[in-house]
């Protein structure tokens, strides 16, 4: 999977998240979850992009970094109001293997990436 359709996928995922908090019930419990999904679940997309124009191979980490934790922390947010039975739970379960999914892809691009720059620091000692 190239860049743009990571970029794609995780707009996508924010879309959808978008959507499942639109439908959920209007009580008190259930809204402070919805803004803290909102949150998460909209950054991952956002992070990316921002990833995408780091400036070094360090700074891409970072970033990525961010995206794996909102990843992590909308999932949590899924996980929750499966819990507590509110929402779509074929949607909520729909939307946490996608976020399973982007986070393993983050994850395995942060291995990556890590690995590129202490062997890029290795051939430079060599040189």
């Amino acid at each position: 999977m190239d860049a743009e359709e990571l970029k794609k996928r995780t707009r996508s995922f924010a879309l959808n998240i978008i959507a499942l908090v639109q439908n959920l019930p209007n009580q008190s419990p259930t809204n402070i979850i919805a803004r803290q999904l909102l949150s998460c679940g909209t950054s991952v997309g956002a992070n990316y992009r921002a990833a995408c124009r780091a400036k070094s191979g360090a700074d891409f980490v970072a970033k990525l970094k961010i995206v794996e934790e909102e990843c992590d922390e909308a999932m949590y947010w899924m996980e929750l109001l499966q819990a507590i039975r509110f929402g779509n739970d074929v949607a909520i379960g729909v939307l946490r293997e996608e976020a399973n999914q982007i986070l393993s892809i983050i994850v395995a691009s942060i291995r990556t990436t890590r690995a590129t720059i202490v062997n890029a620091k290795i051939v430079n000692r060599q040189s």
